[in-house]
């Protein structure tokens, strides 16, 4: 990883928008960042496009879609995307609501093996507004769990045929094939007409539920925290900030208006 002073004038001026992840990427230790959403606020009048990518739910998104300097949102580590336009919030979802209603049945039956199986696990706080997926907390609201205790609960998962992955807060995990690229890739063809230009976008991120972006992305950055999870990732971000969550992301952003003029 390079630090992101490093990212040239070229790629900065080439970019039509920024990715970003939230928490522990715009936020840090459980608050968000001030100077962080500034940053959002300042992209756009750049006349960058702004769009949050989260693990956090759909009852999160429709409040950001709405309330926040954003052009959309993608929720649930990519299963869903909202957005404003002329006629109010657009609601879009990878999967039918006939196949959220039986994929939440079984989810439910899966958390409750979770929590027995691995103690001091807990639902996450914002389980109740969840569309699509399962939310085990392993820091935000208990004591921290250990990596092995991390790893099982990943195990449960995969014996139960699910997707999952971890972030700085949580193990998600859901049925079907998609991941935070899947949802980006479509709120983009559906908000805009176009395809996903690896070039044109930057990312940015903090763990191991970003891993599918920092691959994908040629500015994809890592806020300084990223190295916590490096080892559960193959891909790791082009570039790295100095500052830590919200902080590093400021810093970033000022560096790319200023390579912008």
């Amino acid at each position: 990883m390079r630090p992101v002073a490093e990212l040239d004038r070229a790629r900065c001026e080439g970019l039509v928008g920024v990715f970003c992840d939230i928490d522990d990427t715009l936020s840090w230790e459980g608050r968000l960042v001030p100077a962080a959403f500034a940053a959002l606020a300042s992209l756009q009048k750049a006349r960058l496009r702004v769009i949050p990518i989260t693990g956090r739910p759909g009852g999160w998104v429709d409040h950001i879609a709405r309330m926040w300097p954003v052009d959309g949102v993608v929720g649930e580590n990519g299963g869903l995307w909202f957005y404003m336009d002329e006629h109010g919030l657009v609601r879009r979802f990878l999967q039918s609501a006939e196949e959220r209603a039986e994929n939440r049945a079984r989810l439910d039956a899966l958390a409750s093996r979770i929590l027995r199986e691995v103690p001091g696990t807990a639902l996450a706080s914002d389980q109740t507004y969840r569309d699509l997926d399962l939310a085990i907390d392993f820091c935000e609201d208990v004591e921290p769990l250990s990596d092995a205790e991390i790893d099982r609960i990943v195990a449960c998962f995969d014996e139960a045929g699910c997707t999952s992955k971890v972030s700085s807060i949580h193990v998600n995990g859901w049925y079907g094939d998609f991941d935070k690229l899947t949802g980006c890739t479509r709120l983009v063809q559906d908000l805009y007409g176009e395809a996903l230009d690896p070039a044109k976008w930057a990312y940015f991120g903090d763990s191991a539920n970003d891993e599918p972006m920092f691959a994908f992305f040629e500015a994809s950055i890592g806020v300084a925290n990223v190295r916590d999870f490096l080892p559960r990732m193959k891909a790791h971000p082009a570039f790295v900030t100095e500052g830590s969550g919200g902080h590093g992301f400021a810093e970033a952003i000022a560096h790319i208006l200023a390579m912008r003029g």
